[in-house]
């Protein structure tokens, strides 16, 4: 394992750059207008009360470099939660270093802690980079599933 990457639980004093790192992936994935949220909102979420969601930092020569945000789902076939990462970004210079890997292999080993049954993702489909990656660490494509999704002006 490279030495210089170091993955730690993001706190509540982390959430300037969370959401530093939110944005650039927002920026990459050319979403950046969908960005509704805020640092305060960020902070009653995330670490607030009703907590649900965990953050995984990659700290590269003790600078953070990128995140990993998961929370629990539930497999009805499997009868076990799982997690779902929501996002997994390493920022653009520091890619190839092993810092998603880590952040993956991290994610991986709560599962297996936790006893879960597996880790899912989604993945855009022009993101020939993170396929790639993907692929490479033996994860499979759905293909026969459809993302739906019903946003909060629908309900």
């Amino acid at each position: 394992m490279n030495t210089k990457i170091f993955i730690r639980s993001a706190t509540e004093n982390d959430v300037p750059v969370i959401f530093a790192l939110i944005k650039e992936l927002a920026e990459f994935e050319k979403l950046a207008d969908q960005i509704k949220t805020s640092e305060e909102e960020l902070r009653n979420t995330l670490f607030g009360e009703d907590r649900f969601v965990e953050i995984l930092l990659a700290e590269y020569e003790q600078k953070v470099v990128g995140q990993a945000l998961f929370f629990k789902n539930f497999s009805t076939f499997l009868g076990k939660p799982g997690i779902y990462l929501e996002d997994l970004y390493v920022k653009p210079d520091m890619r190839g270093k092993g810092i998603g890997k880590a952040l993956l292999d991290k994610i991986i080993s709560i599962a297996k802690e936790r006893n879960f049954g597996r880790v899912e993702w989604s993945v855009l489909d022009w993101n020939e980079p993170a396929i790639d990656f993907y692929k490479k660490i033996g994860a499979k494509t759905l293909d026969d599933w459809t993302i739906f999704r019903l946003t909060a002006d629908k309900f």
